[in-house]
């Protein structure tokens, strides 16, 4: 459900009932049965919201992600130094020096074995689905001993073993904390494979606003680029029709009764008044009309045995 006004059948209802009228003939002009609708399907639905951005910024915990998006945009997600993550999704509109603007989501750190599901990863991954352009934010300072250059290579390893399609999606990557950053040895090793595949990078501090401006006006330039996606690919759609109309029915016999079931009976005792004479038989005719009287014969029933059409009972008289 990605467009206004959009509508999907989830499951279809049960069909309508006819009325009385629809029974009448020349010589049961007003007849006193008529058919009740059929049972509607039940289902069990579970709906995932994704985001929808235009860029997402991915990350591990604590590499700045949130606040940046504070730093561009109106947005004011909770920010504090630990390597827990933001446990929503936060959103923002990030506006240009170029007077272009975009929608920025800062998605919750994912972490090692969130392809697995390891922490809420799932979660978090769902909602990467729905950017155009991913920003890589990486912890290029050293100060707690990370190595940038391993840790994108980590988080792209979960991005693919979630979907393929997701690990080639146009990335930039985003060197943060560079104001406090006190030997550049893995940020120079992260610089050079990004030249080596092509891959733009920015040194930023999301702090003291160093490169951002830079950054962000790239951005949205690389997004005229970048076509739009189909939300919905049609090839997955499900159409739902009803079914055409099947005289079905099933004979067992059990405890010496013969139980009738299926469709066509379900329908039939639908539209039937067991206490009205007229009603019964309409029910005794469309019986031997559906072939339930012949199979009831070849079945080997005789006078006397008890016939069952779900909760009524019957007995069989030649």
């Amino acid at each position: 459900m990605s467009e206004d006004g959009q509508r999907e059948l989830v499951l279809p209802g049960g069909r309508g009932g006819k009325g009385n009228a629809h029974f009448a003939t020349a010589t049961r002009q007003a007849p006193r049965f008529a058919q009740d609708g059929e049972k509607g399907l039940e289902k069990e639905v579970i709906l995932e919201l994704k985001l929808l951005a235009d860029v997402g910024l991915i990350g591990f915990p604590n590499v700045g992600k949130s606040t940046l998006l504070s730093r561009v945009t109106a947005a004011k997600p909770k920010i504090a130094n630990y390597h827990f993550t933001t446990i929503y999704p936060n959103l923002g509109v990030v506006k240009t020096t170029s007077g272009d603007s975009f929608v920025l989501a800062d998605i919750p750190g994912v972490i090692e074995g969130a392809s697995e599901g390891v922490g809420l990863g799932l979660q978090f991954l769902r909602h990467i689905e729905r950017t155009r352009l991913l920003l890589h934010v990486i912890d290029c300072s050293g100060i707690e001993g990370r190595k940038p250059l391993e840790d994108y290579e980590i988080i792209n390893k979960e991005l693919e073993k979630y979907n393929e399609k997701l690990s080639k999606r146009k990335q930039i990557i985003v060197a943060n904390k560079s104001d406090i950053m006190q030997d550049d040895t893995e940020y120079k090793k992260l610089e050079k494979f990004a030249k080596d595949n092509n891959i733009e990078i920015f040194k930023i501090s999301a702090v003291t606003g160093e490169g951002i401006s830079e950054l962000f006006t790239r951005t949205a330039e690389v997004l005229k680029t970048l076509p739009k996606e189909d939300i919905i690919d049609i090839d997955d759609k499900v159409v739902y029709t009803l079914k055409e109309e099947k005289e079905e029915f099933k004979i067992e016999i059990i405890d010496d009764e013969y139980i009738v079931t299926g469709p066509a009976v379900e329908r039939l005792m639908g539209r039937v008044n067991i206490g009205d004479n007229e009603s019964m038989a309409y029910l005794q005719n469309s019986i031997r009309n559906l072939g339930i009287e012949d199979k009831l014969r070849e079945m080997g029933i005789k006078e006397g045995d008890t016939v069952k059409i779900l909760e009524w009972e019957f007995e069989w008289y030649e």
